[in-house]
């Protein structure tokens, strides 16, 4: 499995951005996808992630600011990132556990190993 993300750019504070994640390879039918932020001189952390079923998670730095979706037909995962701000400037990366995945505690995404990443596109938001 290969990801590769794309859309990264510099954009004001306050506008909107949209990051693609393309991926190769075969994925059960249980899988688990992942953005994560990697900010200047911090640890990556998670920011969204979505299942199979299309649960969605959000880290409460971007919830109601950021939606992850996902088209498995395309093999395409999102990020639609509104109401950006200068602390969301990082490295996102997308990442995948390919599955399969038992279903537990409302989702997929419970207990993952983020085997499979992409080398990351970068956001730069300007005050």
């Amino acid at each position: 499995v290969q990801l590769a993300e794309s859309g990264g750019e510099s954009v004001q504070s306050g506008g909107s951005l949209k990051l693609s994640c393309t991926f190769t390879g075969y994925i059960y039918s249980s899988y688990c996808f992942s953005w994560f932020l990697q900010a200047p001189g911090k640890e990556r952390e998670m920011g969204a992630q979505i299942d199979s079923d299309g649960t969605a998670n959000y880290a409460d730095s971007v919830k109601g600011r950021f939606t992850i979706s996902q088209r498995y037909t395309e093999r395409t995962l999102y990020l639609q990132m509104n109401s950006v701000k200068p602390e969301d400037t990082a490295m996102y990366y997308c990442a995948a556990d390919i599955g399969p995945l038992s279903y537990s505690n409302g989702g997929y995404c419970g207990k993952v190993d983020w085997g499979y990443w992409g080398q990351g596109t970068q956001v730069t938001v300007s005050s």
